[in-house]
């Protein structure tokens, strides 16, 4: 019997890393291809593995002409980038890297918390000026933080900034045991001091951070957000910022990325920038190889996937 193919859809030119797939030799044919060459072998593949998961190619070539991939598998959290309404519709499986992310955007999340309360910012540049200049910080512990996502990234940031005594408010689509829902969220944000975007992007996610949400924010809140850059309407964000609507915002994702140099974000006051970074620490390329190679092994011998995406609502549920 033939071994399956197993497509990698890498980058164009030269990749920091390719996936490790040593443990497949001899059980899997694996083929590589770029965006450029997508359209032309989905159809010969029985596994797509979207190694480049910052492509939009999935999306442009999956409605062509012939079969397509039994399973395919993104090594990201967000799956927005691949869903179309072909592959919706169809029988395919569509898994994410569920497990990688979590616990190192908690971190990022917490480190943010703590820099905007102890405004290392200002201190960094008041050592860089040479300038001796005395501040007061912010107390985190009993602090009020609304968390909007209850997904495993939404999960543990609260469960991280709890650790720091924060008093936390998850809210998701719906709400059960431990999760607000979406209708309390307005309540929720005008008491919080820290409001952290933790969200899918889906259709009813799409902008939600906008000017009637940082109205209702205290002039004290800062906003931070690690879901996707979609969620935050960008303009209305450096309004609130800028105008002092909100103390302060720090964003890890963005509309468009890489972020533009003329992007005006880069030079808001009190607005922190960073590329897209808060759940890449040291080895985490070889963890979402690892992790795709023990679940190829689950599909190979007919057993049921972890991290499978309900395509309709575009994320993996939770089930507790």
């Amino acid at each position: 019997m033939a071994s399956p193919t197993l497509l990698v859809l890498e980058p164009a030119g030269p990749s920091p890393s390719s996936p490790r797939l040593g443990r497949l030799t001899g059980r899997a044919l694996v083929t590589t291809t770029d965006a450029a060459g997508l359209a032309a072998a989905l159809p010969l593949a029985d596994v797509l593995l979207v190694w480049d998961f910052t492509s939009d190619a999935v999306r442009v070539a999956w409605p062509g002409a012939g079969p397509r991939p039994r399973w395919v598998h993104t090594a990201s959290a967000g799956v927005d980038r691949l869903l179309c309404p072909e592959l919706v519709a169809s029988d395919t499986v569509v898994t994410n890297a569920r497990g990688i992310f979590e616990e190192p955007i908690a971190e990022y999340v917490a480190g943010l918390v703590l820099a905007m309360a102890k405004d290392l910012p200002g201190t960094l540049e008041l050592q860089r000026q040479r300038r001796w200049r005395h501040r007061e910080g912010l107390r985190v512990a009993d602090s009020r933080a609304v968390v909007i996502g209850a997904g495993p990234i939404g999960r543990a940031v609260a469960r991280t900034l709890r650790t720091l005594g924060v008093n936390v408010a998850v809210t998701g689509r719906t709400a059960r045991p431990g999760i607000h829902g979406a209708d309390q969220l307005d309540r929720l944000v005008t008491r919080a001091d820290w409001v952290i975007g933790a969200a899918p992007l889906t259709d009813a996610t799409r902008g939600m951070f906008d000017a009637r949400l940082f109205g209702l924010m205290q002039p004290s809140a800062r906003f931070i957000n690690v879901g996707r850059g979609q969620l935050v309407v960008e303009k209305d964000l450096i309004a609130a910022v800028s105008k002092r609507w909100i103390a302060g915002a720090a964003l890890d994702v963005f509309e468009r990325e890489p972020l533009d140099p003329q992007s005006p974000l880069w030079d808001v006051p009190g607005l922190i920038v960073s590329p897209h970074m808060s759940g890449d620490t040291v080895g985490w390329r070889d963890r979402l190889g690892e992790q795709f190679v023990e679940l190829y092994e689950l599909w190979a011998a007919g057993k049921p996937l972890a991290n499978v995406v309900d395509k309709k609502r575009g994320y993996v549920p939770m089930h507790d």
